[in-house]
């Protein structure tokens, strides 16, 4: 918080349910865990992360469930493709009462963050 205002990000994670949240904020800090140049925003009205300029990933609370979403940004996708390009997202369901597939999460993040940083040495 900063001078006793919480920002819109704290509000998301603040008004969900004590399991739910904490599940929340242990996947935040995993995926803030991965690289310093990971950058936790809002977007969409969801918690959003960003690594330099592409897009990573976001977490949403859909039905009691928390979906994390990994995002192959548009701009590391072939331009062979017709029409307009578009962000490729899979997402990944997380029941917050159960154990946190970490390792798939860290493997997952770990191999888009490879990509991005492939993708600017070419530039």
């Amino acid at each position: 918080m900063k001078n006793g205002i919480s920002t819109a990000l704290d509000n998301y994670y603040n008004k969900q349910e004590v399991a739910t949240k904490e599940c929340l904020l242990a996947l935040k800090s995993i995926i803030l865990s991965l690289d310093n140049d990971i950058l936790h925003t809002r977007k969409y009205q969801i918690p959003f992360f960003c690594f330099n300029e592409f897009n990573l990933g976001f977490l949403w609370v859909h039905k009691k469930k928390i979906l994390i979403g990994f995002v192959e940004d548009k701009k590391v996708l072939s331009t062979s493709s017709k029409g307009r390009k578009k962000d490729n997202v899979w997402t990944m369901s997380i029941n917050p009462l159960e154990d946190i597939p970490i390792d798939v999460i860290k493997f997952n993040l770990s191999e888009l963050i490879k990509t991005y940083k492939a993708q600017e040495n070419k530039i």
